[in-house]
């Protein structure tokens, strides 16, 4: 299980430079996929939902140091996302979780936590109405997500499509 940690965190470093310098070209408008979170969510369900809030708190503190972001506002969001992610890891229904629409599904739902929780603390702008926050802010970067998951789970070896 160390080990399985230690890699975990080893893969967040590249997938966090594809993710600050190579997913801002592909995002549409200001609505951009977050891959860390499929990462989260990939470790949460193979590993168990503590590996998953533990990774997620990892995974928010190295985000928000490197970063730069407000200290703690991804941290508190990716250790909720991770948690929830967590309630689809289970052992015996580990393969069904990691078939690609499923998988994309658990990353729509993980993400759109995630995203609401990171608005609400790093919303400074008092101006934006509640629907903005969760439509923009929240749904269309999960919805996005999702699909970019949905690509991304067909690397995975031994799956099936349904």
């Amino acid at each position: 299980m160390r080990l399985q940690f230690i890699l975990a965190v080893l893969i967040f470093f590249p997938v966090l430079l594809v993710q600050t310098t190579i997913i801002p070209l592909i995002s549409i408008g200001n609505i951009t996929p977050n891959i860390i979170i499929i990462l989260l969510v990939f470790y949460t369900i193979k590993n168990g939902q503590i590996f998953g809030t533990v990774l997620g708190f990892v995974f928010g503190f190295l985000f928000d140091l490197i970063t730069g972001n407000i200290l703690g506002s991804t941290m508190i969001a990716k250790t909720i996302a991770g948690f929830s992610a967590g309630y689809f890891s289970s052992e015996t229904k580990q393969v069904i979780y990691l078939k690609p629409v499923n998988f994309s599904l658990i990353v729509f739902l993980s993400t759109l936590i995630y995203l609401i929780i990171y608005s609400l603390f790093s919303a400074l702008d008092f101006t934006t109405t509640v629907f903005k926050l969760l439509f923009e802010y929240a749904l269309l970067p999960a919805l996005f997500t999702g699909v970019i998951s949905l690509f991304l789970i067909f690397f995975y070896p031994k799956r099936k499509l349904f």
